[in-house]
């Protein structure tokens, strides 16, 4: 064999090995992603996700931008979601205090295909005591319904979506911009999982679902959507309120303990599907 046949020869053998090596360093199966939730990351381990959460047609990304609405009144703007559908009448779960500010009582929903619907507010009894209301829309066109989830079977560590429309966009520390006329622009979905749930007490008006998804003002109303894209929860309140513990005396009357409340107020907080799940059976 000739000196420049032994050399083709043994670069072909060295590049060969260096090709299995390299195809070998594919990432472990319970490689772990940090999510940003917050001041800090969340690790959560790909194993840990369902092979149905990989391997189904439709993210929940997209689902989510179906679902949810932008509820517009004339002092401001909140989100809502699309529960079920009557003929033409659509019905949107959205936060009573995102309606209740409406001074004139005139409502409007922005739905994905940025069409502005007139929508009127209705009163069920079912809903007496929780931070829930019902808006009505009607149309011709077919917009996704959710699919309502089994909030009971969640626990701490559950991957959790909360979606919405923020009222606000931060350009600099010194620098906001309001995002009414952004149509799906505005559009924010973000990730987390469940940190706290309430069982034996809860905070009024039905909170109990603890969660480190980041929620801001406008998102109020909006899906909290589990990892098939399934209703699970409303979002409602905002992490770090300036009103401090006050704000989280359970609806016995006590209140938590200091150590209980800074994990508390660390925390998005929602109204699980078991407390409306009625509604749409």
């Amino acid at each position: 064999m000739s000196f420049l046949s032994l050399v083709s020869t043994s670069l072909g053998i060295i590049f060969a090995n260096i090709f299995i090596q390299a195809c070998s360093l594919s990432p472990p199966d319970d490689l772990v992603i940090s999510l940003k939730a917050g001041k800090s990351g969340y690790p959560i381990k790909k194993s840990a996700l369902s092979s149905q959460t990989r391997n189904t047609p439709t993210p929940v990304t997209e689902i989510a931008k179906q679902v949810t609405v932008r509820v517009l009144t004339k002092s401001g703007a909140g989100s809502g979601v699309i529960i079920s559908r009557k003929g033409k009448t659509y019905t949107v779960l959205t936060c009573q205090h995102v309606v209740v500010e409406s001074k004139d009582a005139k409502h409007s929903i922005m739905s994905a295909d940025e069409k502005i619907h007139p929508a009127r507010l209705k009163s069920v009894p079912q809903l007496r005591g929780l931070d829930l209301a019902i808006v009505e829309f009607d149309s011709e066109k077919s917009y996704r319904v959710a699919k309502l989830g089994n909030s009971n079977i969640l626990s701490t560590g559950y991957l959790l979506y909360a979606a919405g429309f923020p009222n606000y966009n931060t350009i600099d520390k010194n620098t906001i911009e309001d995002t009414f006329d952004w149509g799906m622009k505005a559009f924010k979905l973000t990730l987390g999982k469940v940190n706290l749930i309430l069982k034996k007490r809860s905070l009024p008006e039905g909170y109990s679902l603890g969660y480190t998804n980041e929620v801001k003002l406008g998102m109020s109303g909006g899906p909290v959507l589990n990892e098939k894209g399934e209703l699970v929860g409303i979002n409602g309140r905002l992490k770090y309120p300036l009103q401090g513990i006050d704000v989280f005396t359970f609806d016995n009357g006590t209140k938590p303990s200091i150590k209980e409340f800074e994990r508390m107020e660390a925390l998005s907080w929602a109204i699980p599907t078991v407390k409306f799940r009625a509604l749409t059976e």
